[in-house]
């Protein structure tokens, strides 16, 4: 039988990228065109075509600026989630800071679509050894489940050596790690975002393929990353580059991997499922469970 994987969207403007967040102010984010509702209509549309419902990890500052957008994506069947309210790195908060951001957030957005968030999913993957605290103020604000950890190397975010699949905290929240899988004993993303655009669709299908075998999969991506008429950001060759590689194929690819997999949301492909607690992952060998797992 076929896994069933979770399809993920972090809902955000191309100019509130955490690659850009030294070019633009948070303060200036309204003087930017806005392209979300040209590109939630591409994404959503091509999920209508395949099959595939979807949860959507929306900023606050979103539901704030663009109400009608939640309202669609609860009406099309998907499930929407929390990505905090202004999409700050997790390294510029303090603790009540961000116990702030994501309670606004989960407020917001509940008011504004009528239905519970039990989601929620850090800017940028930014909870690590330094500032795991956060799982519990995600807990006492009332999420189910965090989607918040990458276990790869990144300059921008990664815990290399954090669990590769969810597992439960002692607080009752379930943390489900973005894809990766293990080939020539190498850890590899799996998961989406950048990396899909730029490897060959058949390079990261056969990454994914192994990241998603016996296990569910946690496949993540962006409205901007399918829209190359969006306005260029001034910015350093890097970030350029890793924001713009590959936006005209895409929608492509991604149209290809809807239809060779089978597709959820994070509520349906996760919740209802056992799930190991972290104390029995710090039990076994490093690795061991992960390359079993693989």
């Amino acid at each position: 039988m076929a896994n069933v994987n979770a399809m993920t969207v972090d809902v955000e403007e191309y100019f509130q990228v955490e690659a850009f967040a030294s070019d633009i102010p948070v303060n200036e984010w309204s003087k930017y065109e806005s392209r979300l509702a040209i590109q939630m209509d591409k994404l959503l549309g091509t999920f209508a075509d395949t099959n595939v419902k979807a949860t959507f990890f929306t900023l606050g500052w979103i539901a704030e600026a663009h109400p009608e957008i939640l309202k669609r994506i609860v009406a099309e069947g998907h499930e929407i989630a929390s990505h905090g309210f202004m999409h700050q790195h997790l390294s510029k908060q303090n603790a009540d800071i961000f116990s702030e951001d994501i309670s606004k957030a989960k407020k917001l957005i509940e008011d504004t679509t009528g239905v519970e968030v039990k989601g929620y999913r850090a800017p940028c993957f930014s909870i690590s050894a330094d500032n795991d605290w956060a799982h519990d103020l995600i807990a006492e604000a009332g999420y189910q489940y965090s989607s918040s950890s990458y276990p790869i190397k990144h300059d921008l975010y990664g815990v290399p050596l954090a669990p590769r699949d969810a597992y439960r905290l002692s607080n009752g929240l379930l943390e489900i790690p973005v894809t990766t899988t293990i080939w020539r004993d190498r850890v590899f993303p799996a998961g989406g975002g950048g990396y899909f655009r730029l490897l060959p669709f058949w390079v990261f299908d056969f990454l994914f393929g192994k990241g998603q075998k016996d296990r569910t999969a946690n496949f993540y991506t962006h409205p901007w990353e399918f829209d190359p008429d969006q306005p260029r950001i001034e910015s350093n060759f890097k970030s350029q580059f890793r924001h713009h590689v590959n936006q005209k194929t895409a929608m492509k690819k991604l149209t290809k991997l809807c239809e060779k997999y089978d597709w959820t949301t994070m509520e349906n492909a996760y919740l209802s499922k056992e799930h190991p607690t972290l104390g029995d992952w710090l039990s076994v060998a490093s690795g061991k469970y992960s390359e079993k797992a693989s």
